[in-house]
């Protein structure tokens, strides 16, 4: 049983994100498209889009789990089929090939039927020469937006941020080696870390949650983008 190590900082991922968003104004008059990583980063991602009056879309990217011990990953996949691997974790764990595949295989699986239930047909959100920020509600071993930022990368946007709550100093250090700006609320040095230590409320968010994030955007941005009639 895990016990949390500090006192919350974040009530929830609804309070994390509006945070988040204060350490991100200067975007706010910039071409800027937000990034979630589902389904713990969509209500991050929802207040930052909000705040900044950015469009707001999806980067599926997913933990490679390590058989037997899913809690932990030896790398991660994107929705691109970009995959990052730990290679200090496999060579640990001395996986065979048929192991790896067997679980890039799996996870692959998942991402389609993600991708499916949060997008269907819509096509991806055109980040060529913009601001592209990921957003995930924290970072532990940063292989899971290690594998984003690489998949953003391949669409040509002018900038990847990636912006997260709270972070282990440990995966700031290795994201930063991909994306060109890293933003946290909080970083911490501790040897052990748990992005559930950070938020008074944790929960494992479900799929209806993380939809509900995506109609909530859609409802306000649609209503910030009516103009009033104008006067005769």
């Amino acid at each position: 049983m895990h016990f949390p190590r500090q006192q919350p900082i974040f009530e929830s991922r609804y309070d994390a994100g509006r945070q988040l968003a204060t350490k991100l104004g200067e975007y706010k008059k910039q071409p800027v498209v937000v990034l979630a990583i589902p389904n713990g980063g969509l209500p991050v991602a929802l207040q930052v889009a909000l705040a900044l009056g950015a469009n707001l879309d999806l980067v599926i990217s997913r933990k490679l789990p390590i058989p037997l011990s899913p809690e932990g990953g030896f790398g991660a996949v994107a929705d691109d089929g970009t995959i990052i691997y730990n290679q200090e974790v496999l060579k640990k764990l001395g996986l065979s090939e048929q192991q790896i595949n067997y679980q890039v295989s799996e996870v692959r699986n998942d991402i389609q039927q993600r991708s499916l239930l949060y997008r269907g047909s819509r096509p991806l959100s055109v980040v060529n020469d913009k601001i592209a920020i990921v957003i995930d509600d924290g970072l532990a071993s940063g292989y899971t937006m290690m594998a984003a930022v690489e998949s953003v990368r391949r669409r040509h946007p002018k900038q990847i941020v990636v912006a997260v709550p709270t972070a282990s100093a440990t995966a700031v250090k290795q994201v930063e080696k991909l994306a060109d700006r890293v933003v946290t609320v909080v970083t911490t040095f501790s040897p052990r870390f748990y992005v559930s230590d950070f938020y008074r409320y944790w929960n494992v968010l479900s799929d209806e949650e993380g939809l509900k994030c995506l109609r909530e955007w859609q409802m306000r941005h649609f209503r910030s983008n009516i103009k009033p009639p104008q006067k005769e």
